[in-house]
């Protein structure tokens, strides 16, 4: 008998990511055909049930197809806007600049499809503008369902319909429901789950890698991230449930290695063959390979016990854009940054030396609360360097992000635990740093 093949649900929009140095404008369409390049690429059938603009049918019709979708429903028109998305930064190093264009006048039609979709059984739904209870009466009572929920949720209540007949649910760090309902404590969010009687639940925790909770033994089960230079992080999140979907209910832990493996390739590159070579090859290692691989863990609740002090010159009078990126950064990621500037104040010049000496002693006993050093040494500045030698004496990691190239010496990469010019590589750096901490703090 001929195995029914994986229904991906949800909307097609059109990814158009702004221009940023070393790299040029980038158009590709997007939505679910992300997670329709992960299947294509890892070799599993998939149809689509899309919900676009009439204008989009043709073209994403056509790639699907090339790309090895065996049937495409139109399930529902975007009406009043164009399904575009402007990308300001796509290597997730601060929150992604994401503008849906006249997101306020969108509407959908949902399409008459008869009877198209009652033969699918096992379906991936990524909820976005349309009605997912209307959509629900077009399935068989036969179909299990999961949902990737992303940016279009507020709470877990618009699953509620399809309690009994739920394989997964999965979300991300990156989602306002997630930071909304699970940001402080996980607990209140898995007892949302719960309710809804999955069989797993997926948090995918960015570089700190995800979580898979099996809802009906209890266990839990870290995946890691492996972490490399990320040249897109726009739809990587998507390709890793559609991957985890796709492998198959029943073997769910490795369901979410294989994601996750997926899911790191994809970031690597925006090219559909570079991207297909390295699944396959991957597909070739058995499990076993795969865990012994290993790689970064870091949960998303555990970054705020590992606070970090920023080692910059971070005064008021100064430019520093790079700082700033870089704080936005850290805060996107869920860490703790403890700025000495604003936590004992900016000192005029000409101060009194006895409020040196006491600042002096503040910034260091604060450095004495910090796990790490983030640093970044603008026009060497020597307080900067000072606290950066302080803590590599101390053996406190010391990730230095030098935008400018104004540090390159040997006491400053030699003594670093991660030394780049490159924000993205220091992310990497700092997530490994922390997660080797945070490793060394289990029982």
């Amino acid at each position: 008998m001929e195995t029914v093949p994986l229904l991906l649900v949800g909307e097609i929009i059109v990814d158009f990511t702004t221009a940023r140095p070393g790299a040029d404008c980038k158009l590709r369409l997007g939505g679910i055909v992300h997670a329709a390049r992960g299947l294509w690429a890892s070799g599993m059938p998939y149809a689509v049930a899309a919900v676009c603009p009439r204008y989009l049918l043709n073209q994403a019709r056509n790639f699907l197809k090339i790309h090895g979708c065996v049937d495409f429903i139109w399930l529902g028109e975007v009406m009043g806007a164009p399904n575009v998305i402007i990308i300001g930064d796509a290597t997730e190093v601060s929150h992604q600049g994401y503008q849906d264009l006249l997101r306020e006048e969108k509407a959908v039609e949902i399409q008459d499809v008869a009877n198209s979709l009652r033969i699918y059984k096992e379906v991936l739904v990524f909820p976005g503008s349309f009605d997912l209870a209307s959509v629900k009466g077009f399935f068989s009572h036969e179909a299990r369902y999961s949902f990737d929920i992303a940016y279009d949720a507020e709470d877990f209540s618009v699953l509620e319909g399809f309690v009994g007949h739920i394989n997964a649910v999965i979300i991300s760090t990156s989602s306002p429901l997630f930071l909304s309902k699970g940001s402080d404590d996980i607990e209140p969010m898995l007892a949302d789950v719960r309710r809804l009687d999955p069989e797993v639940f997926l948090l995918k925790e960015n570089r700190g890698g995800s979580r898979i909770f099996n809802i009906r033994t209890g266990e839990s089960d870290h995946v890691p991230a492996q972490l490399s230079s990320t040249v897109n992080s726009v739809g990587v999140g998507d390709v890793y449930s559609a991957v985890m979907v796709g492998f198959g209910a029943g073997q769910w832990k490795e369901a979410a290695w294989r994601g996750a493996m997926a899911a790191t390739a994809y970031s690597q590159t925006t090219y559909p063959d570079d991207f297909q070579r390295d699944v396959l090859r991957n597909r070739k290692l058995s499990f076993e390979e795969l865990r012994d691989l290993g790689g970064t863990v870091l949960p998303w609740h555990a970054r705020p016990h590992f606070p970090l002090y920023l080692a910059a010159p971070d005064f008021s009078y100064v430019e520093k854009p790079e700082v700033d990126r870089a704080v936005d950064a850290l805060h996107y990621h869920n860490f703790v940054v403890r700025r000495p500037i604003e936590e004992n104040g900016e000192l005029p010049l000409g101060s009194d030396p006895a409020l040196l000496q006491h600042t002096f002693r503040s910034d260091i006993a604060l450095l004495d609360e910090c796990k790490a050093v983030f640093a970044v040494p603008l026009a060497r500045d020597p307080g900067t360097l000072v606290e950066m030698g302080i803590a590599i004496a101390r053996d406190q990691p010391v990730i230095t992000f030098d935008p400018r190239n104004e540090n390159n010496n040997t006491m400053v990469s030699g003594g670093s635990a991660t030394y780049s010019n490159d924000l993205d590589t220091c992310l990497n750096g700092l997530f490994v740093a922390i997660s080797k901490l945070w490793v060394k703090s289990q029982p």
